[in-house]
Formats: structure tokens, C-alpha cells, sequence
């Protein structure tokens, strides 16, 4: 098997999300573009991904945004979803759009689509590179993620320099990537506003899915339950079975789509030669300083690769 972080017939997929806010929130706010609006999350990201592209030499690779806060397909299944969270702020969602206008001059291939997350658009080129004999390296630290990994795949916590393969999914996450919907499903997501079945937990639905494969598997073996060693068991099957209906549901929104339509080969994402003219006027722009522009001089000098 070849070495799925570094090997050039590895895609590499990227969750913007993930890294613009880190920047957003680790930068100085001080820093800000020629009209005055802050601009320290475009260069974290900008130069997150120059470091990316400089270390690994990647010949495949693709990034993904959020542009469904509120229109993704899962809203129209369940309106509450993600109805607690707050909209990023203005100077946030400013920055998410120069951060793509950065990856179209640096070469990068870059999606956003209004009715499906980064999720789905990971795990839909996925699907399709792993037809085509490539695995991939998701760069995340979103566990939602993980449900995608399959052999031979890697996910990247990049900011922890952590790498999980697929065996090792389980012993990070506590469930096997393919249960890892099902077991999400189960606690339900805060973050989300997804609900699950009330009073079961990571613990307890990390239990349940070692034994069952999944929420069907659960749901007709519901006599078994009382046999899992966890708090509560006895009573467990009844809390699940007046639950169903709330679990299937969650189900739906936690399992990422790998089927969205886009349509694009995986030959034509391959990383391009960034336009360093383009990138020149949009640093000039931005006012960032050297270091951006030398790093664009480095990453003009990699040699690129050739689509297979």
C-alpha cells in the first residue's frame, strides 16, 4: 500500500471551515486589507495552504467550503438544524470569500455549493477518486469526517500533525468509520442541534455500535441490548425503541452525502500553477507582506503534476 500522506496518487481534500476559523480566531485582528476590513483570517488560511502545498508537493487536491448555513438539503428535512448556531460575523463571511478567491489564483481547486456542506463534497469526490484507484488524505480535525475513511485512506488533523488510518479511526473516535453515522446519530450532536435518543452518550453509543452494525441491526435485535455492559441497559431498549423515529431522523442529517451532484473528474483536480501576477495584486490588496510573496515564488518553481 502506498504512504497515503505523502505519495502522489493521493488526493488530498481539504475542510476550509476547519482553518479559516482557526485563523480567524489565532491571528491578530489588527491586520486589515487596503479598504480597512480585517484580513488576518485570508492570510492564516493562505498561508496554511502554501505551507500544505510545500510540504507535501501534492498532485491532486481539492478544498471545500460552507455555503449552507441555513439552505443545506438537511434544513428542509429538519428545519431546526443547526438553528442555534449564531451567523458567522460579516467580516468573517468577507474573509471565507477572499479565502476561495485565494485558492482560484493559487492554483487550487476549490468548491462551494448552496444546498450541500464541505462534508458532502468531500466525501462525493471521495467516492469518485476511490473508483479511480486513489485514496485520500482528508485534512480536518471535524470528527464527521471520519465516518469516510475506508483502507487505505488517512485522516490528517493537520493542526496536531495527527494522522489516523483506517484501522485507527476506531481507537481515536471510539466507533469504526463505518458505524460512525449511526453512532452519531444515537448521542445526537449539540453543535448541530441534532437530537438522538436523550440520556445515550458517546460511551453508550460507542457500546451500542461495537455490537450492533448498524441502526437497523440495533433496532431489530432490540431484546439484545440488555446484555451491553453499559449503565442503564435494562432499561435502554424501551428509551431507544420510543426514540426511533428521532434516530433514523438524525441519521439523515449526520450521514455525509457522497452522491451530491457535481460533476468534475478527478482529473481535473490536479494542482495548478498559481498565478503569481493574480497574486500579487491580491496581496498588494490585502497588504500582506513578503512572506506570502515568497512562498507564491516557491510554490510557482514545484513542478506539476500530470493528470492521469
Amino acid at each position: 500500500m502506498p504512504d497515503t500522506l505523502y505519495h502522489p496518487r493521493v488526493i488530498y481534500l481539504i475542510d476550509a471551515s476547519v482553518y479559516v476559523f482557526r485563523a480567524y480566531y489565532s491571528m491578530p485582528p489588527d491586520m486589515v486589507d487596503s479598504d480597512g476590513n480585517p484580513a488576518h483570517a485570508t492570510f492564516g488560511f493562505a498561508r496554511f495552504l502554501g505551507d500544505l502545498i510545500e510540504r507535501v508537493k501534492p498532485h491532486y487536491m481539492a478544498v471545500a467550503f460552507d455555503e449552507s448555513l441555513t439552505t443545506s438539503f438537511r434544513n428542509q428535512i429538519y428545519p431546526a438544524y443547526k438553528a442555534n448556531r449564531e451567523p458567522p460575523p460579516a467580516d468573517l463571511k468577507a474573509q471565507f470569500a477572499s479565502c476561495r478567491e485565494f485558492c482560484l489564483h493559487a492554483g487550487i481547486p476549490a468548491f462551494g455549493h448552496v444546498h450541500y456542506e464541505a462534508d458532502d463534497i468531500v466525501g462525493t469526490l471521495m467516492t469518485r477518486c476511490r473508483r479511480a484507484g486513489l485514496p485520500a488524505t482528508l485534512v480536518t480535525r471535524d470528527k464527521d469526517f471520519a465516518q469516510l475513511i475506508r483502507d487505505g485512506d488517512v485522516y490528517w488533523d493537520y493542526s496536531d500533525n495527527a494522522h489516523y488510518r483506517y484501522h485507527q479511526i476506531e481507537e481515536r473516535f471510539g466507533v469504526a468509520p463505518e458505524r460512525f453515522a449511526d453512532f452519531l446519530a444515537l448521542m445526537g450532536d449539540s453543535v448541530d442541534n441534532i437530537k438522538g435518543v436523550p440520556g445515550v452518550g458517546p460511551k453508550t453509543a460507542a457500546a451500542l455500535m461495537k455490537v450492533f452494525a448498524s441502526l437497523e441491526e440495533l433496532y431489530d435485535n432490540l431484546d439484545d441490548v440488555a446484555k451491553i455492559p453499559v449503565r442503564g441497559a435494562g432499561k435502554l431498549a424501551a428509551k431507544l425503541l420510543e426514540h426511533r423515529d428521532a434516530a433514523f431522523l438524525a441519521r439523515r442529517l449526520t450521514e455525509i452525502a457522497c452522491d451530491m451532484p457535481l460533476e468534475i473528474a478527478h482529473s481535473e483536480l490536479t494542482r495548478r500553477a498559481p498565478d503569481v501576477a493574480a497574486l500579487t495584486e491580491f496581496f498588494d490588496r490585502h497588504n500582506f507582506g513578503p512572506l506570502l510573496r515568497r512562498q507564491a515564488e516557491r510554490l510557482a518553481l514545484l513542478p506539476l503534476p500530470v493528470a492521469a
